[in-house]
């Protein structure tokens, strides 16, 4: 039988663990507060627990850690990581450095079933989910890494990688647990960001289950242009996700976050934005504006910045709250929808 790693465990499903084993419960504090501690990766370096019990923890279950296998990093500071898996996968986290604060954007998949056709990720097809070892795990090796070059600590947390956060969800939410505990690694919900294409029977049971920022990548405000770029939509349209939106259980003072990508006469018109802002209408959301990342494989361009600006300005002229964000890391095949394409390929020349 294999071993359990105990990073797959939530605070509270570990003390179940520890109980069912006769241990006191108290025992399970300790543990996990020593399992997301830098460096950690020995039963025998837990020093505050006897070593009978360490040696039985050593024969029952294993702690896993990632470490980057490849690095890569942008002109414009950013850095992408690619972690090995167990099974031979590859998965890659991006950071990004801003001003005031660092984020990093986190995979939940190894590749995505949703097929989104602007995406180099979806080309990839859907290999397998996650477990919230291997979720955390990306988050723990970047922030002791981070921390060893005298940085401050990442501040944000994206879901925005590799994968459909939503698809995993039960996985996603024991990760979500572990990363805002405080004897884990003590993230914020409002520091968490969970993007999902729009799984709407998974919103509201998201934010029920962990209060964070939800994301919507929503891309066209119609059905037929959506229905182009993401096939999902032809399960969940535009206005039954919207819906789903209006209904999630927001914090107070916080805004559902609606991306944009911006394609060349596809969906950068002021038609385009005056559905967006009729359709958006009643939901307290902020727009984020995605001028499309160029490649070799899809035929799609960017608008002229001009076109973009314009866009802009209608949202913001009718109360909506409209950011331009330009694309990181791409010269690192790090930008939104790059993420493991290009390894992956080189992983098949190599078999």
């Amino acid at each position: 039988m294999e071993k359990p790693d105990l990073k797959d465990f939530t605070l509270a499903e570990l003390r179940d663990w520890v109980q069912t084993r006769g241990w006191p419960a108290f025992r399970a504090q300790q543990i996990f507060a020593w399992l997301y501690r830098p460096g950690i990766s020995d039963f025998s370096q837990m020093t505050d627990v006897s070593k009978e019990l360490r040696a039985e923890l050593a024969e029952n279950a294993v702690i896993s850690r990632l470490a980057p296998e490849v690095e890569e990093h942008s002109g414009d500071g950013s850095s992408k990581f690619g972690f090995r898996l167990a099974d031979g996968s590859l998965i890659e986290s991006v950071l990004i450095p801003e001003a005031d604060r660092l984020t990093l954007c986190v995979s939940s998949q190894v590749g995505c079933a949703m097929g989104c056709k602007f995406c180099l990720t979806g080309t990839m097809g859907f290999i397998r989910n996650l477990r919230p070892s291997e979720i955390v795990g990306q988050v723990q090796a970047i922030s002791d890494r981070v921390k060893n070059q005298g940085c401050n600590r990442i501040n944000n947390l994206v879901f925005m990688g590799m994968g459909e956060p939503l698809a995993n969800f039960d996985n996603l939410i024991r990760a979500l647990r572990i990363l805002m505990e405080q004897r884990g690694l003590d993230f914020s919900s409002r520091r968490i960001t969970v993007s999902t294409c729009g799984i709407i029977p998974k919103l509201v049971p998201l934010g029920e289950a962990v209060p964070v920022n939800l994301a919507i990548s929503l891309h066209a405000a119609d059905d037929a242009t959506r229905n182009e770029l993401m096939p999902i939509n032809q399960t969940y349209p535009v206005d039954e996700l919207l819906a789903a939106c209006r209904a999630y259980p927001l914090p107070s003072r916080r805004k559902v976050m609606i991306e944009y990508i911006m394609i060349k006469d596809l969906n950068d018109s002021l038609k385009h934005a005056k559905l967006l802002i009729k359709k958006l209408h009643g939901l307290r959301c902020k727009v984020n504006l995605l001028p499309y990342n160029e490649n070799e494989v899809f035929p799609y361009q960017s608008p002229p910045r001009e076109r973009v600006e314009l866009f802009q300005k209608a949202l913001r002229d009718s109360g909506i709250t409209a950011l331009i964000r330009e694309s990181r890391g791409a010269d690192i095949s790090a930008a939104c929808g790059q993420l493991a394409v290009q390894s992956a390929a080189e992983d098949e020349e190599d078999m």
